[in-house]
């Protein structure tokens, strides 16, 4: 652990020196040899360092002459800004202009940069239907009879086998199926907080977790959420007397893209620890990272069973599955009874095909072509949104994850903008359904996870071209 930190601190201080200029477009870097010396550390430790920073397309190499700041490294547009501290106020979500966001999924000639589901063509739907084949004739019954409350055996197992990133803290007995990442939180939710409890939510925030908590009855405080590195754990130090639970996306959160570093999820499973609060962690976009290794969830950093640790395929693998799970710590008995009474159990039949999915390496194979694909993919829309978009756009840089978010000139309403938008067949997600407050009207959410080609090029620009005709 203490070299994989060097590594990345290493690749922090370069990283630092380009953005602040120090090392500018074509400078060539120090050698390998020297910058091991500098640092004293091993040659291999210098070559992490220099892949993550490839990774990010910061440097380059050039064949038997060196590393260089490669030119993609020259950002135009300024991240967003961060929010204040939102105290609970009686205000709701926009439930007509999510409402209207989500009927677009009805339409298959409107380009979706709205919503945060894979385009198909980026999933391995072929080889699903198959493993569906494979299961229908291997499961008894053919999966029609009732399955264990937990979940599938075969499918915890996998999955406990498959979280590397937890080194082997997490049994398939810590393991809840559920029906989806959301349906993992609601669970969650209930059973830690009753009607009148106070949730901390970051700011701006995935929609649902609203939606679920004032279903709930749950009073929200909204804490600023940097674009980079996460929820502000100073404002949540402010607060903390009055939260009874967070629910927090630590690894490249939606809409945001933002990655906490490790020190502050140490710092931040601490500071709960020691008060007694849980923290549902929404690690649904961890697996989509875009340097050399996984994020670590909170929950790796967890001793006291209060992070309850929720996954999904949705974004990943097969939306319409309805798959999902929850290491729930603690509470796990809880959630278990919960689901008894709610679902009984989950369907067998799409249980058994990520299990096989998972064990034959399938599912490792998909994620490093999607991870690829979608890396390549934020820069396409980088470079489209610096080149098309007014100068005073500002968006995010998410080292993860499928989302941009842009905050436009404050003289601009996205919720307006999506109408003009949506008539031409382009949809975008509006930043006021991000919060329950009145703010983030001039931002929106940008999805990345698409199929990059002529039209959806030729739609980013448009949408560029009515952000300005806008202003």
């Amino acid at each position: 652990m203490a070299k994989e930190i060097l590594y990345q601190k290493i690749a922090n201080i370069i990283e630092e020196q380009i953005f602040s200029e120090t090392l500018k477009i074509g400078d060539k870097l120090p050698s390998i040899r020297a910058l091991q010396k500098l640092h004293n550390v091993s040659l291999n430790t210098i070559k992490q360092s220099f892949l993550e920073l490839e990774s990010k397309s910061l440097i380059e190499s050039r064949p038997k002459s060196g590393f260089y700041v490669s030119k993609t490294s020259n950002r135009k547009l300024s991240i967003p800004s961060m929010n204040q501290l939102k105290q609970p106020e009686k205000q709701a979500a926009p439930e007509d202009l999510i409402t209207k966001v989500f009927n677009s999924l009805n339409d298959n000639s409107i380009t979706r940069f709205s919503l945060g589901v894979p385009d198909p063509s980026l999933l391995p739907i072929a080889k699903l239907n198959k493993g569906i084949i494979k299961a229908v004739q291997n499961l008894e019954e053919t999966g029609s009879g009732y399955g264990p409350v937990q979940g599938s055996a075969n499918l915890r197992r996998n999955l406990a086998k498959w979280s590397i990133v937890l080194e082997g803290k997490l049994t398939e007995d810590d393991f809840v199926i559920t029906s989806g990442a959301m349906n993992a939180i609601y669970n969650c939710l209930m059973a830690v907080t009753k009607r009148g409890d106070t949730i901390a939510i970051e700011s701006p925030v995935y929609f649902g977790i609203i939606q679920v908590a004032q279903t709930l009855g749950l009073t929200i405080i909204e804490l600023p959420t940097h674009p980079t590195t996460g929820v502000d754990l100073d404002a949540l130090k402010k607060v903390i007397h009055k939260i009874d639970v967070c629910c927090f996306m630590s690894n490249f959160s939606n809409p945001l893209g933002s990655l906490m570093p490790d020190e502050s999820k140490i710092e931040l499973v601490k500071l709960l620890t020691y008060h007694n609060i849980p923290l549902i962690e929404d690690d649904l976009y961890g697996n989509l990272f875009f340097g050399t290794t996984r994020p670590k969830p909170c929950k790796y950093f967890d001793e006291a069973g209060i992070v309850m640790w929720c996954g999904s395929i949705s974004k990943t693998l097969a939306p319409g599955y309805r798959l999902g799970w929850v290491a729930p710590g603690k509470f796990k008995n809880k959630i278990i009874r919960q689901k008894l009474v709610e679902t009984i159990c989950t369907p067998s039949l799409y249980q058994e095909v990520i299990a096989d999915f998972l064990e034959h390496g399938r599912y490792d194979h998909h994620l490093r072509n999607f991870r690829s694909t979608l890396y390549t993919n934020s820069l396409h829309f980088q470079r489209t949104i610096e080149d098309f978009f007014p100068e005073n756009t500002k968006i995010s840089q998410p080292q993860g994850g499928t989302f941009f978010w842009l905050e436009l000139d404050k003289n601009i309403d996205t919720a307006v903008l999506y109408d003009t938008a949506i008539k031409q067949k382009i949809g975008f997600a509006p930043g006021r359904i991000f919060t329950h407050h009145n703010q983030y009207n001039n931002c929106l959410r940008l999805n990345f996870a698409l199929e990059w080609k002529p039209k959806v090029e030729a739609d980013l620009k448009r949408l560029g071209l009515l952000i300005k005709n806008a202003v």
